[in-house]
């Protein structure tokens, strides 16, 4: 069982958390992450890429000289695809890339993402993440205080004065306990998180 520091807004430790071992050091699995991360990278794909083929664009329809006789190459519709103006080949068409992971993946994923992060010594665990007033500036100290440049700050619950504070450092990302995403980890230099929310992310996936 991993036990990790417990550190205050001001960046000093004030105790020690126990981490459990069903979610925090299970054996890494770096084929699931790899497959978590290319289907939510995939599942934000529009896919509405379109370009005419030859059959697709206008005009063309008869030939524009003659077979034989001009010194020209010989040629059967000004929209073939060496024609300016002609149609594409192998023209890229609307499609679906998003596929799907069975749940037991996506858990499995995300425990060994998790796991990494401690491994790692980038999980780093607040007793508690209060903001008076919505501050940028207040909440970039806390940062500073932990020193942590890029990371994920894992709330229980969804606090309007800390996500208002943290949406404005394009290196901080926010997100909740029920919205964890193994990109989101794994992108994050460093994870954050309170210890409401590591009870909870124990209880749900343990």
């Amino acid at each position: 069982m991993a036990n990790v520091a417990v550190f205050n807004m001001e960046g000093k430790e004030v105790g020690t958390i126990d981490l459990s071992d069903a979610v925090f050091g299970v054996e890494v699995n770096e084929h699931l992450v790899h497959m978590a991360v290319v289907q939510q990278l995939a599942n934000k794909r529009q896919g509405t890429q379109k370009a005419k083929t030859r059959s697709e664009v206008s005009g063309g329809g008869r030939k524009p000289w003659r077979q034989k006789g001009t010194g020209h190459a010989r040629q059967g519709s000004t929209r073939a695809p060496q024609w300016t103006g002609g149609g594409v080949v192998f023209a890229p068409v609307p499609r679906d890339y998003s596929f799907k992971m069975n749940r037991k993946e996506k858990r499995a994923a995300l425990k060994s993402a998790l796991t990494c992060r401690v491994q790692e010594n980038k999980f780093i665990v607040l007793d508690e993440l209060k903001m008076d007033e919505i501050k940028t500036k207040n909440f970039k100290q806390v940062m500073d205080n932990l020193k942590v440049e890029k990371g994920l700050v894992i709330l229980n619950e969804k606090d309007e004065k800390v996500i208002m504070s943290a949406r404005n450092l394009p290196a901080i990302r926010t997100t909740l306990t029920g919205s964890l995403s193994v990109y989101d980890v794994m992108n994050a230099g460093t994870v954050v998180v309170t210890k409401d929310a590591v009870k909870t992310i124990e209880e749900v996936y343990a």
